[in-house]
């Protein structure tokens, strides 16, 4: 894993960086402040991967050390303990793994890719790495097998061969088995790749091998011939054995199973067709899907278990992929969601010559894990307690908070725990290896996802875990769709009405504000009753962008021409179409007009435990267009203010009061200030291009889903938008968006000498602009009179558009906005006991230095393009920083360190850059990803104490930490995949058998495989390359005896290593000596009868 450091080194640069404006002199603040933050506090590295595996392709399971490995298909290894106990690790290749074989209680996997490589994990450290690879040149492989506690890997291949690897040395040994040999004249063509090895459970000697074209041989390994060959007229997918050595089962492509006895290889001994109509006159039942896989595991105390995926006849048309368990003469079809990718059984033993007794089956879907309880009637599945649900419905947004309040984590539990499905299996997770790591950060952490089907998941992400706590459903406030017809009005995106597009959540009050996709916002309070809702609070807002129409406001106005808001009356407005009958089509021509995209519901609504729906706000059609979706939104529940904004404008929405108090076009808001010469517009009729948020769900890197600047609406180039900040017309078609608010207590104007509440917005064209909150008093005013606000006039600019927006104390510290705690909103009406407790908290004001200077709080800007920092009240810019010429900043953030307060930056090239506070000095900047794809713009974010993350795939959170301390914990933080567990004890033969020569015979394999008999193997076969996972992997390697036993293990390893190639070398130092010692000889014959003036 590549760890980025760097040391110092930009310190040393800003010193002579153009881009870091110089302090202007008679600014005294730059002496006062002394920053804390260095280079040397920041580390970039990789800490955890979150969610299912992205698109799986094999699966092995370690019976011993109860250690789950999944595959996929770019490389990536997945390694699953006890939960809260998982690995991610990554092939250099990005070739898809085909197959994984674990050394049983070894601490070892072997990896097969697609690219007919084979490696050798060491997984007794914590951090997996490679310790050898061996790269086949000249043959594909398609299967392979390690027997318990083998050290020989048999690798079958596309030609037909095996080859066997010897796993300590990972070099090939000279014995091979050809395909020829081991049909000789049984069929006259080639029998196809291998799809099948295994030993019998009984004879080590006696290898059955299975080719694709429906020959399966048995091939002792001694005599190195074929003892029988079985034939059948079907491909076959798989192969396995009864316990006791006598018979196999093996599964073909016409959905037939064949059980053949071993020694009578003429014909099958039964043949089953699981799912296959019987006819009655006695013919051949009609075909079905191949039978890809199929286990055969016996009981000591009943019938043995057939256990197989596939297999269904072909008229079950549409039915779900199934997997089917035969026990005795029953036979279950268990149903799955998704195609089955693979299955294993879990059995008690790892020795494939005692009764298996299986006791689950874990089933790898196409997008889910499911574990079944064979031991239970009914076959239930077990609870998955692994973070696999990330993906249950396309992630479209998501945000990170580190350091809430400690309370906030048992909240949601207890909310969460009752949406828990019933049902599940009594028993234990038993995939359960591995312990956990000792993490030393105590601080809680909530991952908020935002999702397609209008769903928002809490996880609780701290020290290195997750794990859900609690899911709201979103869509529930609107009309379900009774019919193909009703479907919800998706004029603005073809599908997921509900999508969420913005998050804005108040940890301490708890307030949560989501933007949908279909322009709508809803504003949730958090209450541990359940409560029944009669009518959905429902507003309605008109935002429109244009400048020759008459009906847009005053620049100061507070009472828009939205539509007759409710105020604070006992009937407030309920769902939309009541209200104005006459609107749906305002005139003759049909043109919509006044109609929200979605329909609130009209019954009644029930509202369980956890959050519930304080007001839905609508934006409708204007004059036959839709409204534009929303960009930007803040919530504030000290002052009950939800403020959202688009391209065409902004409203601002009293949530207490259920009133818009300020809805203005983009434009208005600058009122006599507007920089821009703009043209009038005039109204397109066209439909708005739809922002389906779900281009995130699959994959694909087109060339145009590449990252593009969020702004660069209609632009080919997502470059070409900042040429200038200073531009004086702007195109008709690039509309001034809204991309940012912060609420704050600050100084309003150059003027002000005391702060007041204010609201801070930001816009795509660079512009922060300003508007000051006149509120009531707290408690029962605060319902009554209403609130006022009004632009004030203030302006700053900055190159790019406007990202992220905070303030600082007179001495550099962060100032949040204000808050108002957390109460229970339905708690028994006791207004004095409320009103105590809603006094609003005001922000506090730092010590008295702030009385001596001139200036009293510094506000943060960061844009697309660059970073400014401006003093309070005067509004001079005392620092600014052009972050990126060539790229732009895809999400800024300013965060808390343990140590100081910095602005992290991550841009779209791949840069994660980290700024001091309030100087603007370069800390770090570091290229970690070399392409960003639309999923990582839309969900990367960064949190406190130098957290971050993004969805790495559709189906996995990527979490990475930019804090050195971080770093440096984060080998005590991880949990070990492997414990030091005993061996069972191996299957006690029986008297008579050892008396009659019964029971598992052995093979001495180094004997037959080793190098002294089966002699060395081509050397142009394969290529051995060294892992980067030797002694240096072994560094942070477990510690104890384990650790020292695996590091001696693995120095021995290397040593043997050195020693054979000095043992090489040698010999060919020998062998040149050897022959100048010859050549020596013959001239000295040549020249023995000559005398000296002859030669």
């Amino acid at each position: 894993m590549k760890k980025f450091n760097i040391r110092k080194v930009l310190d040393g640069l800003t010193a002579v960086s153009s881009s870091s404006a110089s302090p202007q002199p008679g600014n005294r603040e730059n002496d006062l402040i002394q920053e804390t933050l260095q280079s040397e506090h920041f580390q970039l590295c990789k800490t955890v991967r979150h969610g299912f595996p992205y698109q799986p392709s094999s699966m092995a399971f370690d019976p011993v050390q109860k250690i789950l490995a999944i595959g996929t298909q770019n490389g990536a290894l997945r390694l699953f303990g006890r939960p809260g106990v998982e690995c991610y690790c990554q092939h250099d290749s990005g070739a898809a793994v085909i197959q994984l074989q674990f050394l049983i209680n070894e601490g070892a996997l072997v990896s097969a890719l697609a690219d007919d490589s084979v490696h050798l994990w060491n997984l007794r450290q914590k951090r997996p790495a490679i310790l050898h690879s061996l790269k086949f040149n000249r043959e594909r492989i398609t299967f392979c097998h390690l027997p318990f506690q083998s050290k020989w890997l048999y690798v079958g291949t596309e030609r037909g061969n095996i080859h066997i690897v010897n796993v300590e040395s990972f070099t090939l040994s000279g014995y091979v088995i050809m395909w020829n040999k081991a049909i000789e004249l049984s069929s006259k063509a080639h029998p196809g790749p291998v799809v099948h090895i295994s030993d019998n459970p009984m004879d080590e000697g006696k290898l059955i091998i299975g080719f694709e074209s429906g020959i399966v041989v048995l091939w002792d390994l001694k005599s190195k011939k074929a003892d029988y060959r079985y034939t059948y007229d079907e491909a076959i997918h798989s192969v396995a054995w009864h316990h006791e050595g006598k018979q196999f089962i093996c599964s073909h492509s016409d959905g037939t199973l064949t059980i053949w006895n071993v020694k009578s290889p003429a014909k099958p001994a039964q043949t089953i067709t699981p799912h296959g109509k019987q006819p009655k006159d006695g013919k051949k039942p009609e075909p079905c899907k191949p039978i890809l896989k199929v286990e055969y595991k016996t009981t000591r105390a009943g019938d043995p278990f057939m256990i197989l995926s596939g297999g269904l006849s072909y008229d079950t048309v549409g039915r779900r992929p199934c997997l089917t368990v035969m026990h005795g003469k029953s036979t279950a079809v268990l149903e799955m969601d998704y195609p089955i990718v693979d299955f294993l059984t879990l059995c008690e033993t790892p020795y494939p010559n005692d009764f298996q007794e299986p006791y689950a089956v874990v089933v790898l879907l196409e997008k889910d894990l499911v574990v079944i309880d064979l031991a239970q009637n009914g076959y239930p599945i077990f609870e998955n307690p692994y973070p696999l649900t990330i993906h249950e419905s396309p992630v479209t947004c998501c945000e990170y908070f580190a350091d809430c309040p400690v309370d906030l984590i048992p909240a949601l539990y207890s909310v969460g725990s009752r949406q828990k499905r019933q049902g599940y299996s009594k028993k234990e997770w038993p995939i359960s290896g591995g312990n956990w790591g000792l993490g030393t950060q105590s601080y809680p952490e909530i991952i908020i996802t935002g999702h397609a089907d209008g769903s928002v998941k809490f996880w609780d992400a701290s020290a290195i875990m997750l794990q859900v706590l609690y899911k709201l459903k979103t869509a529930k406030v609107f009309e379900k769709a009774r019919n193909k017809e009703d479907k919800p009005n998706t004029d603005i995106v073809d599908e997921d009405p509900f999508a969420i597009q913005i998050l804005s959540w108040c940890p301490e009050s708890r307030m949560l504000c989501v933007a949908g996709v279909s322009a709508h916002v809803i504003v949730y309070r958090f209450s541990k009753q359940e409560v029944m809702t009669e009518v959905v609070q429902l507003l309605e807002v008109r935002l429109q962008y244009e400048l020759n129409d008459m009906e847009s406001p005053d620049a100061g106005g507070e009472q828009p021409p939205a539509l007759p808001t409710p105020g604070a009356t006992s009937s407030p407005q309920a769902s939309a179409p009541q209200s104005h009958p006459s609107t749906s089509s305002s005139s003759s021509d049909g043109i919509r007009d006044n109609v929200p995209c979605l329909k609130v519901r009209s019954t009644p609504l029930k509202q369980s435990p956890g959050y519930q729906v304080e007001l839905v706000v609508q934006l409708v059609w204007v004059s036959g267009e839709p409204p534009q979706q929303i960009t930007s939104l803040a919530v504030n529940s000290s002052y009950g203010l939800v403020v959202f904004g688009n391209s065409n404008g902004l409203a601002i929405v009293d949530y207490l009061q259920k009133t818009v108090l300020l809805n203005l076009g983009t434009i208005e808001l600058y009122g006599s200030n507007d920089p821009y010469q703009r043209q009038p517009r005039s109204p397109r009729k066209t439909r708005q291009p739809s922002g389906g948020l779900c281009d995130i769900s699959e994959g694909s890197t087109t060339s145009e889903d590449r990252c593009k600047s969020p702004t660069s609406d209609n632009r080919d180039n997502s470059f070409s938008r900042s040429r200038s900040s200073s531009v004086t017309s702007i195109d008709k078609e690039s509309r001034e968006a809204i991309t940012a608010f912060h609420f704050c207590e600050t100084f309003t104007r150059k003027t002000d000498s005391a702060t007041t509440p204010s609201l801070w917005v930001g816009t795509s064209l660079g512009t922060v602009l300003v508007i000051a909150l006149n509120l009531p008093p707290a408690g029962e005013q605060r319902l009554l009179q209403p609130v006022i606000v009004s632009p004030s006039g203030t302006l700053i600019r900055l190159k790019g558009s406007i990202l992220r927006m905070a303030f600082l104390d007179a001495t550099g510290s962060f100032l949040p906005p204000a808050y108002e705690p957390w109460y229970e909103p339905n708690a028994p009406d006791d207004r004095d006991e409320k009103d105590k407790v809603r006094k609003r908290r005001p922000v506090s004001v730092s010590p008295s230095s702030s009385q001596e200077m001139n200036e009293n709080q510094y506000a943060v800007i960061c844009s697309e393009k660059q970073a400014k920092v401006i003093a309070l009240p005067s509004q001079t810019c005392i620092f600014k920083h052009n972050i990126t010429e060539t790229s732009f900043v895809l999400r800024a953030d300013v965060v808390q360190m343990s140590n100081g307060i910095c602005v992290a930056c991550f841009c779209a090239n791949g840069h994660i850059m980290t700024l001091s506070l309030p100087g603007l000095r370069p800390l770090l900047d570091v290229n970690y990803l070399p392409l960003t794809d639309m999923r990582i713009a839309r969900t990367f974010c960064f949190t406190n104490n130098g957290q971050a993350m993004y969805l790495t795939s559709p189906t996995e959170i990527q979490r990475i930490t930019y804090s050195q301390e971080t770093c440096e914990n984060l080998q005590e933080m991880l949990g070990e995949l492997f414990t030091p567990v005993e061996t069972p004890e191996a299957p006690n033969r029986g008297f008579f058998k050892g008396l009659f020569g019964g029971g598992a015979q052995s093979l001495d394999r180094e004997e037959l495989f080793g190098e002294s008999v089966a002699g060395k193997a081509s050397r142009s076969l394969a290529q051995h390359i060294p892992g980067p996972g030797g002694i240096e992997g072994m560094k942070g390697a477990a510690s104890g005896v384990v650790g020292d036993l695996a590091r001696a293990r693995i120095a021995l390893d290397e040593r043997g290593q050195k020693l054979s190639e000095l043992e090489e070398r040698t010999a060919a130092m020998m062998a040149s000596a050897d022959s100048f010692s010859k050549h020596a000889h013959d001239m000295m014959l040549k020249c023995k009868d000559k005398k000296w003036y002859q030669f």
